[in-house]
């Protein structure tokens, strides 16, 4: 009888210790690894996602790697020594985490994407808006005011993927127009980290190149369009020149109601937080998602979830009030 406890206590050590069946369906551990918690859209993200899992009875353990992706592998390595479920990771560099995923798929660790694709990492599973549609509702918005000009392209981080799809989707719509003749595109440059100040130089600098004829700034999000207004402002040509953007920010928002931003890209974030906190759950639980499409991201085929964005200009910014996500007071400013 003894022998046989101790070989059954060795085979549970065995099988913990290979990260077998330590999942606790019921009140699963997820691991949430974000971005940049500096950024007022991450922090919504947060804690939509944060009360949605609560609900669903798991525990959730929140990391932000401050725009490092050194930190961000550190944080998630720690995450998965602390036996988290599932992982949940916003990637600050979307080509950098594949050996991390591998460490936690030998944990048998479920490892969602949010928001961005993972590269080159067998995830199981990425959530999102439709990043393709978000670029095509910029350039569509833009072309709407100025259908003829001198058009900039503004890009996000080069080493976010969705920059990428979102230019995808700009250049579908505009592309025609440029071949046409009708927009001529004076230049393009991506933007470090998203960065306002950055996206404001680079813009200030295409004004200087273009002798300040530049009908449309096909900003990417709207930390970028808020630089770009910046430099807009300063040569007076703040709501002449039209600029998109993309995340509803408050800032944003308030101008487009004031008129210096034609548009922003309004991506419900609780839909998106409270889908994924469902989608990790159920991917403990051995259920089955309602995946509606598929990404390659260089190592297979993901399982996919696309919401739809939707574009958001003065006529029905009020929107915004209706959902929940701002008060009227905040849109003006009080």
């Amino acid at each position: 009888m003894k022998k046989i406890i101790q070989a059954v206590t060795f085979a549970c050590a065995m099988l913990g210790a290979a990260g077998i069946a330590h999942a606790d369906a019921a009140h699963p551990k997820i691991g949430f690894s974000i971005d940049d918690l500096r950024l007022e859209r991450w922090a919504r993200d947060r804690d939509y996602f944060n009360a949605a899992a609560e609900k669903l009875g798991a525990k959730v353990f929140v990391q932000s790697a401050d725009a490092s992706e050194q930190r961000q592998i550190a944080q998630i390595e720690n995450l998965i020594s602390r036996g988290v479920d599932v992982l949940v990771i916003v990637p600050y560099n979307a080509t950098v985490l594949n050996n991390a995923v591998r460490e936690a798929k030998k944990a048998k660790i479920k490892v969602v994407s949010y928001d961005r694709l993972m590269l080159n990492a067998d995830i199981d599973a990425y959530i999102s808006f439709d990043n393709r549609a978000v670029g095509e509702l910029q350039a569509q918005s833009l072309v709407a005011l100025k259908p003829k000009g001198n058009y900039y392209l503004l890009g996000g981080a080069p080493t976010d993927n969705n920059a990428k799809i979102l230019r995808e989707g700009q250049l579908k719509v505009l592309q025609p127009l440029v071949d046409k003749g009708d927009i001529k595109i004076v230049g393009k440059q991506w933007v470090k980290d998203w960065s306002a100040s950055e996206a404001m130089s680079i813009v200030e600098n295409a004004l200087t190149a273009n002798g300040n004829k530049i009908d449309a700034v096909v900003a990417s999000n709207d930390g970028t369009a808020g630089g770009a207004i910046q430099a807009l402002a300063a040569q007076k040509l703040a709501g002449k020149t039209v600029v998109s953007g993309q995340d509803a920010d408050l800032a944003a928002v308030r101008r487009v109601v004031a008129g210096t931003q034609a548009m922003t890209v309004y991506k419900p974030l609780r839909e998106i937080a409270t889908n994924a906190a469902n989608l990790a759950v159920q991917l403990v639980r051995g259920q089955k998602p309602a995946f509606n499409a598929q990404m390659n991201n260089g190592f297979k085929n993901v399982d996919t979830l696309l919401l739809k964005p939707v574009m958001l200009n003065k006529q029905n910014v009020d929107m915004l009030v209706k959902d929940g996500f701002y008060t009227q007071a905040q849109l003006a400013g009080k």
